[in-house]
């Protein structure tokens, strides 16, 4: 880091703490102002938040190293604008017609209070222990390997990038709740798309341009015949076999994108449908770049080392690298910029949804005579109590966190086939009852989480016994696929054998139960642009899908 980088670095810092300042003097006085920005975002700040919360650690550390390990596999999981798009285009109406707060109150009304319960409970645990965790643990790597700081006044940097992180970013949160998240991700999503976009170009050209990029990673094949350019991998792949991750990624993102308070949260912040859809649809083209900016840097670092043009001491350390050694002065205040950026916006954002949660959905519940004011001074506690939280989990993380980072997508697959399939039928078909939505919901969290548990003794578990081939022996897309299916036969079997709500109650909480009213307020809220828009959004996974089939 040059005197430049730091002075560029600097600049966006002042910038960002002048959004802040302004956002506190936009004076919150309700729970729906802290919350939900008084839901009255437009459409460029909900997509901009959309993709700036999507864009944290996993990205910054993992979507580039997993570029540099092997290649296109993780790009299915980058392609997931068409499950966007099915957010604002199918839920937002459902959303915005029953004014919720959090995905936990939507199942409230469409099944019960013990469902609400249930999934606010496994948000909450969701969030805290691993992407909190992830995020915060990743931070203190990315500040390290960037900076090139080993320590600090003999203290390692680590602790130093973690720490800073998590306390900066929890004050403007607790400051400035969801506004402060909206409008500095306005900020920080072109400063990062630039800083990424720069290491694309000096990354191609010092690499000998997009073919010679092609050449090298043709030429890196698993035993299995696939090289490291194939999103299509053979079904015998023991980590990326296309029987399961075509439809295991579809149940992860349908659960992320359409049902998960950490995305959904953007676009309820909305002023009505129409900027919540366009956000949506903004939010999908932007997700259509990490594929670029992201996996695609980090086979290039693959690249420039094999060209011994670049020292990759790990995969994970792909992003950081090329940071660090390819780019010239000032360009790396830039890029440093974007870095913090991501991970401060994907933080705030966990910290705004996770004190949302408890506000929301247990505060509120047990003291409903509490005034708006009050909850949101409870917020800001909330808020500070994850902060504190964090801090306590980084000595956890340091020791452990290569292990929860290597199992993060498969918690989100043993997460997702339970909450997925109850919106799924809850929203689709009216049969479905308050007893099968609860016991849908238990299903896929108690088989879910008695494979991650059981992972954990792997080692010492019969490879030939029952229970490893049940729980341990498949693969983990395979496995989540299995646990989908599952829940959704148990919810249709109990549905069909208890009392379902009366009809009155679905009005607007299922699909084509809306009023004409609500129809016609649907409809006002689209034109031919965003369909226009939504069909070149498909149209370019389409050709992506073909290019590297």
């Amino acid at each position: 880091m040059t005197t430049l980088d730091w002075i560029v670095l600097g600049l966006f810092f002042l910038v960002l703490i002048g959004i802040v300042w302004w956002v506190i003097l936009q004076k919150e006085e309700t729970s729906t102002d802290y919350f939900l920005a008084g839901r009255n975002a437009g459409w460029i700040a909900i997509g901009a938040s959309i993709f700036a919360s999507n864009i944290g650690s996993e990205h910054l550390v993992g979507l580039a190293g997993a570029g540099a390990e092997s290649g296109m596999a993780m790009a299915h999981w980058e392609m997931h604008g068409w499950l966007i798009l099915i957010l604002g285009w199918v839920f937002v109406p459902f959303y915005a017609r029953t004014k919720i707060f959090t995905m936990p109150e939507f199942l409230e009304k469409r099944f019960n209070p013990a469902s609400r319960s249930f999934l606010s409970i496994i948000s909450l645990v969701s969030y805290v222990l691993t992407k909190v965790a992830v995020t915060v643990y990743a931070g203190g790597i990315v500040f390290k390997e960037v900076f090139g700081i080993d320590e600090f006044m003999g203290i390692d940097f680590f602790w130093i990038g973690a720490v800073g992180l998590v306390v900066v970013t929890g004050i403007f949160t607790v400051v400035g709740g969801m506004k402060s998240v909206l409008y500095t991700s306005v900020l920080q999503t072109p400063v990062l798309l630039i800083g990424s976009i720069v290491i694309l170009i000096i990354g191609l050209e010092k690499v000998g341009g997009w073919g010679s990029l092609m050449d090298i990673c043709r030429a890196n094949t698993t035993s299995f015949g696939d090289s490291m350019t194939s999103l299509i991998r053979s079904p015998k792949d023991t980590e990326f076999p296309w029987t399961g991750v075509l439809l295991g990624s579809a149940i992860i993102g349908f659960w992320y994108w359409c049902t998960d308070q950490y995305i959904v949260q953007r676009v309820l912040s909305g002023r009505d449908q129409k900027q919540a859809r366009r956000g949506a649809i903004f939010g999908a083209y932007l997700k259509l770049l990490p594929v670029f900016i992201f996996l695609i840097p980090g086979m290039i670092a693959f690249a420039l080392a094999q060209q011994g043009k670049l020292d990759l001491s790990s995969s994970d350390a792909a992003f950081a690298a090329l940071v660090s050694q390819i780019l010239p002065a000032g360009l790396k205040g830039v890029v440093v910029g974007g870095l913090i950026a991501a991970l401060m916006s994907s933080l705030a954002s966990l910290f705004n949804s996770s004190a949302m949660l408890f506000t929301v959905d247990f505060y509120k519940k047990y003291r409903p005579q509490s005034t708006e004011k009050h909850l949101v001074i409870v917020g800001r506690i909330a808020t500070a109590a994850i902060v504190i939280f964090g801090i306590l989990w980084i000595p956890v993380m340091k020791g452990i966190g290569k292990v929860l980072y290597a199992y993060l997508q498969d918690v989100q697959s043993l997460l997702a086939p339970g909450i997925a399939s109850v919106f799924l039928l809850g929203v689709f078909w009216k049969r479905t009852t308050p007893a099968a939505g609860f016991t849908g919901l238990a299903t896929g969290f108690v088989l879910g989480m008695t494979r991650l548990g059981l992972k954990v003794f792997e080692n010492g578990i019969n490879a030939e016994s029952l229970i490893y081939k049940v729980f341990l022996a498949p693969n983990w897309l395979h496995y989540e696929i299995y646990l989908f299916f599952l829940c959704i036969l148990v919810i249709v079997i109990v549905s069909l054998l208890t009392k379902p709500l009366e009809k009155a109650k679905l009005v607007g909480v299922t699909y084509g139960t809306a009023t004409a009213e609500e129809k016609i307020e649907t409809r006002a809220s689209w034109n031919n642009w965003d369909v226009a828009h939504s069909v070149i959004i498909l149209t370019i996974i389409i050709v992506f899908y073909i290019y590297f089939w």
